[in-house]
């Protein structure tokens, strides 16, 4: 693929992810708040999957372009994908199987997002294939993320209420706004061959 078709894929992808999981994560929620039934719960995990499939293919497709500037560290960033998208089926499944969630599930998810997450906004910031500012954005939102983690498991933060919500906005902006509209526009700036720096 083109570097272009590879922008737009990858902001495609990262819409696409994002409601996938708003849609799957209120569905599993309904059924474990006993709202709803398992076909309701059935359809929140396949989105929930699926959310999880397109996070691996924006990991792969994005490593197609950040290896020219950092081979050995772009490779961590499909690798915290897979591991993103395991914990997400693994948990989805359980919930179908056993109906029951497992305890602090998108905290669990949170963490290989998070990782994943400043190494891709590190590589876009050195590499200024997208503008700094939208970078930094994607950083800040990801170390916010990474924050709230530990800040919910000692029961200093809810991620659902308005506080803890408002710590994931920037990541969320970054993800469903930001970047994919710049990628949809602009697609990635890439440096002529002889700039580009491989290690």
């Amino acid at each position: 693929m083109s570097p272009r078709k590879i922008a737009v894929a990858v902001g495609a992808l990262f819409v696409f992810q994002m409601v996938s999981a708003i849609f799957g994560n209120a569905l599993t929620q309904e059924f474990i708040a006993g709202a709803s039934g398992k076909t309701a719960l059935t359809a929140g995990v396949a989105l929930s999957i699926s959310s999880g499939l397109a996070v691996v293919g924006i990991g792969l497709l994005s490593y197609q372009v950040l290896k020219g500037f950092n081979r050995k560290l772009a490779r961590w960033y499909p690798i915290m994908r897979i591991a993103e998208c395991t914990v997400v089926t693994a948990c989805a499944l359980y919930l179908l199987i056993q109906l029951q969630a497992v305890p602090n599930t998108m905290l669990w998810v949170y963490i290989p997002t998070g990782i994943g997450g400043l190494v891709f906004t590190y590589l876009l910031f050195v590499s200024r294939i997208v503008p700094r500012s939208i970078a930094l954005l994607g950083f800040a939102g990801y170390v916010l993320l990474l924050l709230g983690v530990p800040l919910e498991l000692l029961g200093v933060l809810d991620t659902d209420t308005m506080p803890g919500m408002l710590m994931l906005a920037p990541g969320g902006l970054f993800e469903v706004l930001v970047l994919p509209v710049w990628l949809f526009v602009k697609g990635f700036t890439l440096p002529q061959p002889a700039r580009v720096r491989t290690a």
